[in-house]
């Protein structure tokens, strides 16, 4: 690689190597500022252009950042149900992008999203589905809101509870 990856996505690979080579989770070694931070964190894997993994967590459930990156980094190559494990001798074509959610904020009015800042949680029940900003092939709030419907199960008609909240993300 021509440039030097930000020290999280290199923890997010080094997680993914460590694991799927040796079956261990690393240590996060010396942690960055952001890493320091409690924060929802998703983990996306590409190969060739298109995904290969992405799992995440709305809201923190690790000590940090850097625990979350590496969690979540591993459940994306190995347990993403839309997908095979990452096998070793993929590990070469993969590309890592993380994403550090802000809280999610109640949004009252459609006009308060926007589909290229806010990453959108919808809540039906006890049912969620998230999808984070600025996706290609996503094109606008309402499309936005219609993939989280489908992923969560909640039907169009059913009434939702909306919330919307920004990523640092780093590729």
């Amino acid at each position: 690689m021509a440039s030097e990856l930000h020290p999280v996505v290199k923890l997010a690979k080094e997680a993914v190597e460590s694991y799927v080579l040796r079956g261990k989770a690393p240590d996060p070694g010396e942690l960055t500022p952001e890493m320091t931070e409690r924060a929802g964190v998703f983990v996306s894997l590409h190969k060739h252009g298109g995904l290969r993994g992405c799992i995440g967590t709305f809201e923190p459930t690790q000590n940090n950042v850097a625990q979350e990156i590496i969690t979540n980094a591993i459940s994306s190559a190995t347990r993403d149900p839309r997908f095979a494990p990452v096998d070793p001798s993929e590990l070469g074509d993969l590309e890592y992008s993380v994403d550090i959610l802000t809280e999610p904020e109640l949004v009252t009015d459609i006009g308060e999203l926007d589909h290229e800042k806010y990453g959108i949680i919808v809540e039906g029940g006890s049912r969620r589905g998230l999808l984070l900003p600025a996706l290609e092939g996503v094109d606008s709030v309402e499309e936005q809101i219609a993939i989280c419907r489908v992923k969560a199960g909640i039907s169009s008609d059913e009434p939702v509870s909306l919330y919307r909240f920004e990523v640092r993300r780093f590729k």
